[in-house]
C-alpha cells in the first residue's frame, strides 16, 4: 500500500464585510467534500481558510457602524464560522488575515522581494477626497462615461457601453463615498516587478497546475506583456504598513493570499507534529491546492506564484477554479428572493439537501452552475430518500422483527456486491478529479441497481408465504450491505447521513476501504428514519424569507454581499430614471393606526395605516429603531401607495413607508408638516 499523501488544501478567503450567501457555499462545499474524500481515503489533508479583513471597505463599514475596524472583523468572523460549521464546512483552522502571523510573513515576503530588487517605486497621481482626507481608490470615484456620456458611472469602466478607462478621463467625478469633488493628487507608491517572472509564469500556466480553460485566459495576459502591480495604499487604510515606510500600507491583495500561509502557521504553532516548511518551504513534497472562483484568477495564478516564487516559497501543485452559481437560470436576486444567505437556508432546509445538489451539479470545468429550485427539490427527494435511504428502510424492519436485528452471513447477489465493489475506483477517480458530477451519478446508478434488486425479491411478499424467511433475511442483509456501501461512497459529501448510518449499522466510523468487506452476523441497532423529503413549502418561505431580509435591508446600512476577495461590495446609486416614472409614484399622508411586532420576524413590524377612510397592512423593517411599536401608533407618515402588493412570508405588504437613517436604533420615520391630513397626496 502507497504511504498517505500530504496535503494542504485552502479555499478563498471570505471578506469580513457581509455575510456568506449560497454563492459563497458553492465553493467552500466543493472545497469541503474533497478534503473529506481525502480524509476517507487516509491521506493527511489538512484544511485552512481565513476571513479576508483589510481593506478601505472594511474601515469604511466600521466607521458607518460606530465600531472599530477590529470589532467589524471579529463579529463578522463568529458569523462566518458559525455558517460554516452549520453546513459541515469542517476546516482545520480557520484565522484571519489581520493576525500576528499574518503580518510577519507579509513583511518577510515584501523585504525578500526588495532585497531581490523585485520591488519598485515612483509618484503615482490619484483623485484625493478633501473631505475625506484620502485617496480615492477607481470603485469610490463616479462620474460621466468619458466615451458615451452616461452619468454615475464608475472610476474604471462605464457598465453601459463597456468602455474601460481611467478614473482622471472620468467627467464631473465625483468622491462616492463623501460626494466631493475630488482633487489630483501625487503619492509614492511601491510596485512588485510581475514582469520579472514572465518566462516562469508562462511555464508554470501550462504545467497542468490550472484547468485548461484557465491556462488560455492567462495566456491573453502573458501573451500581451504583464505590467507592474501597485501593491500599497496610502493612509488612512486598514491593514499592515509596508516596514520602513510610515503611512504606506499594503494593498489588501497583497496580504490575503498570505493569509493562507498565516492561517497554517498558527495550526502548526498549536500543534508539534505538523511542520510550516515541509509545506510551504521551496523542497516540500507536499501537494498544496487553491479552490477559488474563476473572478479572482489574476490573483492566484499570476500574482501569487509569483511572490511566492520570488521570496523562497513552493508554489501550488494545482488551482481548482470554479464557475459562478446562478438561481433558477438567472443571477441571484433580491427581489425574487433568490440572493439567499446561509443563514436565511440553514433556518428552512437541511445542509446536506444543498450539499448533494452541488456535488450532482460540479464537474471539473469552470462553467457557472444553476441552482433550479425545483430540480433541487426533485433530485434529493428522488435520488437520497426515494434512492439510497428507501434501501435500508425497506429492509431493516423485516431483519428487526424477523431476526432481532441480526444481519445474516449469506449474500444473495454476489454478483451485484461484486459490481459495487468494482465501481470503487471509478468513483474514486472522479472524485479526485474533483468531478463530483461524475461521482454522484455512478453511486445514483448503483443505488437504482440494488432498488430494482429488492424490488424483483420483493422480500415484502416472500415473508408472507411459508417457509420463506430464511430467503427474506438473505435478501434484506444484502440490502443492508449494499446501502453501507453507498454510505461509504457518500460519505464525503454528506457527512450527517453517514454519521446517522453508521449508528444504525452499528459500526465505527467508516473509511473508504471498508467498501471491499460485508457486514455478515452482525447486530444492528434500531432504524430510525434517516432523512425525510425536502417540503416545497419550506423552499418557498426560504426564498419569502429571502424578499423580507431585501425589505428590512432598505431602511439599514445599504451593504450587499462582498463581489470578491479584497474588493469591496458595490452597492451603487441605480440607473437614472425619467422624471415620468418618478411622477408615477404616488406618495401620500398615513396615519399609523397600529404598529404590532411580527412574531417569528427579528426586524419587521406590521403597520395598519388609514389613507382616509382606507386601510392598508404593510410590513416595515424598523423594528430595531422602535422597540415599543405601540409609541407609533396615532402619528402620521408617509408611504408609497401605489406600490404592487407583494406576498410575504406574514401576509401581503400593501404599499412602503418613508424611511431614513443610518440603520439600527437610527431609522427615523419621514413624517409630513403639520397640518398633513391621511390620504393626502404629496407633490
Amino acid at each position: 500500500m502507497s504511504e498517505p499523501r500530504k496535503i494542504l488544501v485552502t479555499s478563498a478567503l471570505p471578506y469580513a464585510n457581509g455575510s456568506i450567501h449560497l454563492g459563497h457555499m458553492l465553493e467552500y462545499i466543493q472545497t469541503d467534500m474533497w478534503v473529506r474524500f481525502q480524509k476517507h481515503r487516509g491521506n493527511q489533508c489538512i484544511y485552512v481558510c481565513a476571513d479576508d479583513a483589510h481593506g478601505s471597505a472594511i474601515m469604511l463599514r466600521a466607521e458607518k457602524e460606530g465600531i472599530t475596524p477590529e470589532q467589524l472583523i471579529a463579529n463578522v468572523q463568529a458569523e462566518h464560522s458559525a455558517d460554516f460549521a452549520e453546513f459541515l464546512v469542517d476546516f482545520d483552522n480557520f484565522h484571519s488575515t489581520h493576525s500576528d502571523e499574518n503580518r510577519e510573513l507579509s513583511s518577510q515576503i515584501y523585504l525578500r522581494l526588495k532585497d531581490a530588487g523585485h520591488i519598485d517605486q515612483r509618484s503615482v497621481t490619484q483623485y484625493f477626497d478633501p473631505e475625506k482626507k484620502m485617496f480615492l481608490a477607481d470603485r469610490f470615484i463616479k462620474g460621466t462615461c468619458p466615451k458615451c456620456g452616461t452619468e454615475d458611472q464608475y472610476g474604471d469602466n462605464c457598465e453601459k457601453c463597456g468602455a474601460t478607462y481611467a478614473p482622471t478621463d472620468l467627467k464631473d467625478p465625483k468622491s462616492a463615498i463623501s460626494g466631493a469633488t475630488p482633487v489630483l493628487k501625487d503619492s509614492q507608491h511601491f510596485f512588485f516587478k510581475l514582469p520579472d517572472f514572465q518566462q516562469m509564469l508562462q511555464t508554470w500556466t501550462r504545467s497542468g497546475t490550472l484547468q485548461d480553460a484557465v491556462a488560455n485566459k492567462l495566456s491573453e495576459w502573458l501573451d500581451s506583456g504583464l505590467q507592474q502591480w501597485d501593491i500599497s495604499r496610502d493612509a488612512p487604510y486598514f491593514g499592515f504598513e509596508i516596514p520602513g515606510e510610515p503611512g504606506k500600507y499594503f494593498y489588501v491583495w497583497l496580504d490575503a493570499p498570505i493569509g493562507y500561509m498565516a492561517s497554517f502557521k498558527n495550526l502548526c504553532d498549536r500543534t508539534p507534529a505538523l511542520d510550516f516548511d515541509a509545506f510551504w518551504g521551496k523542497d516540500s513534497t507536499a501537494e498544496l491546492y487553491h479552490f477559488i472562483g474563476k473572478d479572482i484568477v489574476n490573483f492566484h495564478a499570476l500574482f501569487w506564484p509569483a511572490m511566492l516564487e520570488g521570496s523562497g516559497y513552493r508554489k501550488p501543485t494545482g488551482i481548482a477554479v470554479h464557475g459562478y452559481l446562478t438561481v433558477n437560470g438567472q443571477k441571484m436576486s433580491k427581489s425574487r428572493g433568490t440572493f439567499i444567505k446561509a443563514r436565511t437556508y440553514l433556518d428552512h432546509l437541511s445542509p446536506e439537501y444543498l450539499r448533494y445538489y452541488y456535488a450532482s451539479k460540479l464537474g471539473r470545468g469552470v462553467d457557472d452552475l444553476d441552482l433550479n429550485l425545483e430540480d433541487f427539490v426533485q433530485k434529493v427527494n428522488s435520488d437520497l430518500v426515494g434512492k439510497v435511504v428507501n434501501i435500508a428502510s425497506r429492509c431493516a424492519g423485516f431483519i428487526h422483527k424477523g431476526n432481532a436485528g441480526l444481519l445474516v452471513a449469506e449474500n444473495a447477489a454476489p454478483e451485484l456486491t461484486d459490481a459495487f465493489l468494482a465501481a470503487a475506483p471509478s468513483i474514486a477517480d472522479a472524485y479526485e478529479a474533483r468531478d463530483f458530477a461524475r461521482a454522484m451519478r455512478e453511486i445514483m446508478g448503483l443505488a437504482d441497481r440494488a432498488n430494482a434488486w429488492i424490488a424483483d425479491k420483493a422480500p415484502w411478499s416472500l415473508n408472507k408465504q411459508e417457509g420463506k424467511q430464511a430467503e427474506v433475511q438473505a435478501i434484506c442483509a444484502t440490502g443492508i450491505n449494499l446501502f453501507r456501501q453507498l454510505v461509504i461512497f457518500l460519505k464525503p459529501v454528506l457527512p450527517l447521513l453517514a454519521a446517522d448510518a453508521e449508528a444504525f449499522l452499528n459500526v465505527a466510523p467508516l473509511t473508504w476501504n471498508d467498501h471491499a468487506t460485508l457486514l455478515s452476523n452482525h447486530q444492528l441497532n434500531e432504524f430510525k428514519p434517516l432523512m425525510t423529503r425536502i417540503d416545497p413549502v419550506k423552499v418557498q418561505a426560504m426564498t419569502d424569507a429571502s424578499k423580507e431580509d431585501l425589505v428590512a435591508s432598505q431602511t439599514d446600512t445599504g451593504e450587499s454581499a462582498p463581489a470578491g476577495n479584497g474588493e469591496l461590495a458595490k452597492d451603487p446609486i441605480s440607473p437614472e430614471i425619467e422624471f415620468d416614472a418618478f411622477a408615477a409614484v404616488d406618495l401620500r399622508v398615513a396615519l399609523i393606526v397600529k404598529a404590532e411586532a411580527v412574531e417569528g420576524a427579528d426586524k419587521l413590524l406590521r403597520l395598519t395605516l388609514d389613507l382616509g377612510g382606507e386601510q392598508r397592512n404593510v410590513f416595515s423593517g424598523i423594528k430595531s429603531a422602535y422597540p415599543d411599536p405601540s409609541k407609533l401608533d396615532g402619528r402620521l407618515t408617509m408611504m408609497i401607495a401605489n406600490l404592487k402588493p407583494r406576498k410575504m412570508k406574514f401576509g401581503i405588504s400593501e404599499g412602503m413607508v418613508m424611511a431614513a437613517g443610518p440603520g439600527g436604533e437610527e431609522i427615523y420615520l419621514l413624517s409630513p408638516d403639520s397640518g398633513a391630513k391621511p390620504g393626502q397626496r404629496i407633490k
